[in-house]
């Protein structure tokens, strides 16, 4: 009996602290969302070809961008790309890798590529990284992205890689 009552007594606390908002100044999970709504249209605009992903890569003022951590990156990467880890972007970081807010900015991810699960493992249709990275790039400032958009197989691709398991 007694330990039903204490059940039912931490119940009713848990539920009378989940009805109070948990403020924290640091996340505002509204201008999250709207920035979603923001990017998506924006995003579909600025998918780009194998062709046209490599094209826009020998523009010396464009950079690419993998996202993925740097052991992956170190597994295999675009040639030339430049590595920061989604979690590790900050303003900071970005302006240390990024010269210009108006700068081109090529991503992919994980799931652009077919064949080299070490180095890119498949995520989740709706946890693709280039989701992220494009979403958290453009709350940063940073407007002039284009993503790789097709699957393309890692034995069959004209992009040029580098690392450890190129060949």
């Amino acid at each position: 009996m007694r330990l039903m009552f204490s059940a039912v007594l931490l119940v009713c606390a848990l539920g009378a602290d989940a009805a109070q908002p948990i403020p924290n100044a640091l996340i505002d999970y509204a201008s999250f969302e709207q920035n979603v709504i923001r990017v998506g249209a924006l995003r579909e605009q600025r998918r780009v070809t194998e062709t046209q992903f490599m094209s826009m890569a020998r523009d010396a003022d464009t950079i690419v961008l993998d996202a993925r951590s740097s052991e992956k990156f170190a597994m295999l990467h675009v040639k030339g790309a430049r590595n920061l880890s989604l979690p590790d972007m900050t303003a900071e970081e970005l302006a240390r890798l990024i010269p210009s807010k108006t700068t081109r900015i090529l991503i992919y991810c994980n799931n652009n590529f077919l064949n080299e699960p070490a180095a890119f493992p498949s995520k989740v249709l709706n946890a693709a990284l280039n989701i992220h990275t494009f979403n958290v790039l453009y709350a940063y400032g940073y407007t002039n992205v284009f993503e790789l958009g097709p699957l393309v197989d890692i034995h069959n691709t004209r992009i040029p890689f580098e690392g450890k398991l190129a060949g």
